[in-house]
């Protein structure tokens, strides 16, 4: 890639702003694309709105003069590469929803000039770069990926909040459309990261991000499904993991929770699922893990009803702190998160709800949830003496759990979070684990 060449990025979320820094740290120009007039005008002013990316971060590469962003979709026509890293969610029926990368192909086509590599970065099925992706923007640029547009795919690894591992340092896959587009695209991304791998096509590239994820997702499932075992057996799940994990080889711990939650897990596994189908084949395996991690917040909140029914409580109208939204701990990202899945059956269940995130002041409107709950509520003695169950989704370092066992009186724990801190006891809560 030549000094002066400058990359066009779609969409400033999780992925592309990261990505757009690290162009930025190496030398090489960005303009962020978004839709969102008010993270633009952020942006430009020198302000994050992400937790995990400081105010700093943001102002310095402003004041580089490498970094601007815009919404205005022309400005494809003054970059060597864009690169698109916008959401790739599923429909309610489990479906790719391809819509925001169609819509992106179809608006940059018209503006790019020969020459131009175009890079997917969001999570999809195999096939979408070259059947999917090719057609449009040759229809669109009156131009051909091999000879006018040159294509790639390179999947987004983020992670936020992983303070080992971060969008400069992890390894970054890359296939081209031939090997040349290959070769281009590694000298692009080598500018900005430390470890760029080379793959033999854009199918095994689009195919190795599904197959990370899906092994994750497959795994928690186990784990899951053990926790719900233990129950039953009246042995201590928590215990046997970490029995296990004593192991030093053939043995990867994972550990259960109230479900699955992120922009990936949770959604990459049925993109195969509904290739597979394409093909005649049924992922039998991927399926059940599917169901299984879908299956956890009502666990949850059956464990939690039996809980409150051994104090004498019913789940209608009892009050509920669910601590923690975010689908981790150590963040405000909240896509996915089981967390919102276990508010709404608890709403569904009559329950008076509120929730306490240090992470998340506020839940927005969201594709799949509309929660109207008023806010995170401020941690204090009076807020946990109040409620008849604490329900802990997310297991923040930033919590006193010290303080929340010898305050309220039922703990139902997802995530095994209270003994780590503070000990088996004794408490003045009872601790429940689902």
């Amino acid at each position: 890639m030549a000094k002066d060449e400058r990359v066009l990025i779609v969409g400033m979320g999780y992925v592309g702003l990261p990505l757009a820094l690290s162009f930025v740290r190496g030398g090489v120009g960005v303009i962020g694309l978004d839709v969102d007039q008010s993270k633009v005008d952020a942006l430009n002013g020198g302000a994050s709105y992400l937790g995990h990316i400081s105010d700093a971060d943001i102002a310095k590469a402003v004041a580089t003069g490498l970094f601007e962003a815009t919404t205005d979709v022309t400005r494809c026509a003054e970059v060597d590469a864009v690169i698109i890293a916008v959401p790739t969610p599923l429909t309610k029926y489990r479906d790719p929803d391809l819509s925001y990368v169609t819509s992106t192909c179809q608006n940059i086509a018209p503006h790019l000039k020969r020459g131009a590599m175009v890079i997917l970065e969001s999570t999809t099925f195999p096939g979408t770069s070259a059947e999917v992706m090719k057609p449009i923007l040759e229809a669109g640029s009156g131009m051909t990926v091999g000879d006018g547009i040159d294509l790639a795919y390179s999947p987004e690894r983020e992670d936020p909040g992983n303070a080992d591992f971060g969008t400069q340092t992890i390894p970054k896959l890359v296939g081209g459309y031939d090997a040349q587009t290959t070769a281009r695209a590694v000298a692009l991304y080598e500018r900005a990261l430390d470890s760029v791998i080379a793959v033999d096509s854009m199918e095994v590239a689009e195919l190795a991000k599904l197959f990370e994820n899906i092994f994750r997702a497959v795994n928690i499932a186990l784990v899951n499904e053990l926790k719900m075992v233990c129950d039953r057996m009246d042995i201590d799940v928590w215990s046997v993991i970490e029995a296990a994990a004593t192991k030093p080889f053939g043995f990867m711990k994972f550990t259960p929770g109230p479900g699955i939650g992120g922009h990936c897990i949770p959604v990459d596994p049925f993109y195969l699922t509904w290739k597979a189908r394409e093909h005649g084949l049924t992922t039998r395996f991927i399926e059940l893990a599917g169901e299984i991690n879908s299956g956890m917040p009502r666990y949850v909140i059956d464990r939690l009803r039996i809980a409150l029914s051994e104090d004498g409580k019913a789940l209608k109208g009892a009050k509920v702190l669910v601590l923690g939204v975010a689908y981790k701990p150590g963040v405000e990202d909240m896509r996915e998160s089981p967390a919102l899945d276990v508010i709404e059956l608890l709403i569904e269940g009559q329950a008076d709800v509120r929730y306490h995130d240090p992470f998340v002041p506020s839940l927005p409107q969201m594709r799949k949830h509309d929660l109207r709950l008023g806010g995170s509520k401020d941690f204090t003695v009076e807020l946990l003496e109040e409620a008849d169950a604490v329900l802990i989704t997310t297991d923040h370092n930033e919590v006193d759990y010290e303080l929340l066992m010898n305050t309220t009186r039922l703990v139902v724990d997802t995530r095994n979070a209270v003994r780590p801190r503070v000990g088996s006891g004794p408490y003045k809560a009872r601790l429940v684990f689902a």
